[in-house]
C-alpha cells in the first residue's frame, strides 16, 4: 500500500527543541537515572564507590566526566558473574517483559532485559528513527532483517514499525531470499528494512527468482543498518539504482536500544532521534577526552541511558568511530548527524597505520565493474597489529577471466596504497566465492585464510 510521503516534521517534538533545552532535559533525566542506579544496580554501586563519586556530585553534563566509562569487557564480566542479565540488572525479574541478545560474535551472546516501560521507550525510539528514514503510518514494510536469535533487528524493529502505525510483513532474512522477493512482488511494499549487503543481493537475484527487476516492484525507501554499507557511497549508489529507491541508514545498539540514530531525506547522515533516552558523548578514542559536537568532528561515541530500568548503562564506550556530518537538519531537527566509519573491535594496525576494513570495502566497491565489489580482509595474525602487508581476497567481476587477475590485483593494490597508505597483497577469487549475504551480518574480516581450492 502506497501513501503520500510529505517532507514533514519529525515524529517527536523533542527532536526540534533548541540544543540548550535538550541539554537541560538530559541533565534532569540524568540526575534521576543516577539516583536509580545508586539504589538498584550492584554494578554501578561498586563503580561509584571505586571512583569516590556520588550521584549528587553530578550537577552538570560536564560533571559526567568524573564517572569512569563502562567497557564492553566490564559488561561481559558482569553477565558472567550473574547470568542472565548481569550485575547491572536494575529491575526485579518479575518486571522483565522482554529479553534481547547481541549477535555474540565474541562468544556467548550478551543479553539485555526490558521492562514494560523500557519496551515502550524502545518502540518510541525505533519509531522515531524509522519515521525519519521515511516510513509513514499505513505504509507496508517488508522486514528483511533477521527475525531470529533475539537480535534487535527482529522483534524490536517490528515493534517500532507497529508503533508508528505502519504494517510490517515479518518474513525476515531467515525466511529466505525466495520468500522475501515473492512477498515484495505480491505486497508491493513501499519500504524494505534490512542489512545493506543483503538488500543489494536481493536486487541482483530478483530477475531470475521472480522474473522482474527490483526496480519494477515499486519500492520507494530502503532502510538499512546492522553492518557497514549504508554509509559507503558505492554500496548506497548500487542499492538506489538497483531498487529505484532512496536509501536511508539507521543505527543503534543492543545495550541502549534498537534505533536511536537515523538518516532523513537530506541523506547527510544519521540524526540522533532520541536525545531524551540516550545521552551521546563524543570522545577522543585514545585520550578519552571530550570532543565538542560540531560539523566535521570525529571521535568515539559514549552512551548513557537516561530512562532505562532493566539493563541500564552509564558512560558506555560503544567502540563506534564516527564523523559529525551536520548539526541539525530537515523538519527543524537540532540534533547532530553522524556517519559511522568503523569500530574499535574491527580496527587493524598495519605497520603503524590505523585501518578500518570498511574503508577497504568502500574503495573496492567503487572499483566495479573492474571487480565484483566483494572483498575480505584476511587478518591471520595474533591480535590486531601486523608488520606484514595486509592480505585481501577480492572477487572477480562477473564473467571475468583469471588471466586478467594480475593486472586487476595490481590496480586494487595501487588504489588501496594511494588512498590508505597501506600495502596489501591481493588474491583474486572467482565471482560468488563468498557466501551470499543472508540472515547473518557480513563479516569483512577473516581471522584465517579460507581454503582457496577452486577459487
Amino acid at each position: 500500500m502506497h501513501t503520500e510521503v510529505p517532507h514533514s516534521a519529525p515524529w517527536s517534538s523533542v527532536e526540534t527543541l533548541a540544543w540548550p533545552e535538550i541539554q537541560a532535559l538530559q541533565l534532569a533525566l540524568l540526575q534521576t537515572q543516577l539516583q536509580y542506579l545508586a539504589a538498584r544496580s550492584v554494578f554501578y554501586q561498586r563503580k561509584f564507590a571505586a571512583a569516590g563519586v556520588q550521584p549528587a556530585d553530578i550537577r552538570s553534563l560536564a560533571d559526567l566526566a568524573r564517572i569512569p566509562m563502562t567497557t564492553k569487557q566490564e559488561l561481559r564480566e558482569s553477565l558472567q558473574a550473574a547470568p542472565l542479565l548481569g550485575l547491572h540488572q536494575a529491575a526485579d525479574w518479575r518486571d522483565i517483559v522482554q529479553v534481547q541478545a547481541s549477535s555474540g560474535t565474541t562468544g556467548s551472546p550478551a543479553y539485555v532485559g526490558l521492562t514494560q516501560s523500557d519496551q515502550q521507550r524502545w518502540a518510541e525510539m525505533t519509531g522515531r528513527g524509522l519515521y525519519a528514514a521515511g516510513i509513514r503510518p499505513h505504509d507496508t514494510v517488508l522486514h528483511g532483517f533477521s527475525m531470529s536469535k533475539g537480535f534487535v533487528g527482529g522483534i524490536p524493529i517490528w515493534q517500532g514499525v507497529r508503533h508508528i502505525g505502519a504494517v510490517d510483513i515479518p518474513v525476515g532474512a531467515d525466511g529466505g531470499v525466495d520468500r522475501l522477493l515473492i512477498a515484495a512482488r505480491d505486497a508491493k511494499p513501499r519500504c524494505i528494512v534490512g542489512t545493506p549487503n543483503f538488500l543489494l543481493y536481493l536486487a541482483q537475484v530478483a530477475p531470475q527468482l521472480i522474473g522482474c527487476a527490483a526496480t519494477a516492484l515499486g519500492v520507494e525507501r530502503l532502510i538499512v543498518g546492522g553492518e557497514p554499507g549504508g554509509g559507503i557511497a558505492a554500496i548506497r549508489e548500487g542499492l538506489q539504482s538497483q531498487w529505484g529507491a532512496m536509501c536511508c541508514e539507521v543505527m543503534g545498539g543492543t545495550d541502549l536500544g534498537c534505533v536511536y540514530w537515523a538518516e532523513a531525506e537530506d541523506q547527510r547522515g544519521m540524526y540522533l532521534v532520541a536525545p531524551d533516552d540516550v545521552l551521546a558523548e563524543l570522545i577522543d578514542p585514545v585520550s578519552g577526552e571530550s570532543v565538542p559536537w560540531r560539523e566535521g568532528a570525529t571521535g568515539e561515541l559514549v552512551y548513557t541511558a537516561l530512562r532505562r530500568e532493566a539493563s541500564p548503562v552509564l558512560r558506555f564506550r560503544s567502540g563506534d568511530h564516527v564523523v559529525v556530518t551536520a548539526m541539525g537538519g530537515p523538519g527543524g531537527r537540532t540534533t547532530p548527524a553522524i556517519r559511522c566509519f568503523g569500530r574499535t573491535d574491527d580496527m587493524l594496525i598495519v605497520r603503524g597505520i590505523n585501518l578500518f576494513p570498511s574503508a577497504i570495502q568502500d574503495l573496492v566497491s567503487a572499483m566495479k565493474p573492474l571487480v565484483g565489489g566483494v572483498v575480505r580482509v584476511v587478518a591471520d595474525f595474533e591480535g590486531h597489529t601486523t608488520q606484514d602487508n595486509l592480505k585481501l581476497l577480492v572477487e572477480r567481476a562477473p564473467g571475468a577471466s583469471a588471466a586478467d587477475d594480475a593486472g586487476v590485483a595490481e590496480q586494487v593494490q595501487t588504489r588501496v596504497r594511494n588512498a590508505l597508505s597501506v600495502k596489501v597483497e591481493v588474491r583474486m577469487v572467482k565471482h560468488g566465492f563468498f557466501d551470499a549475504p543472508g540472515a547473518q551480518k557480513v563479516a569483512l574480516t577473516l581471522r584465517q585464510m579460507p581454503d582457496l581450492t577452486g577459487a
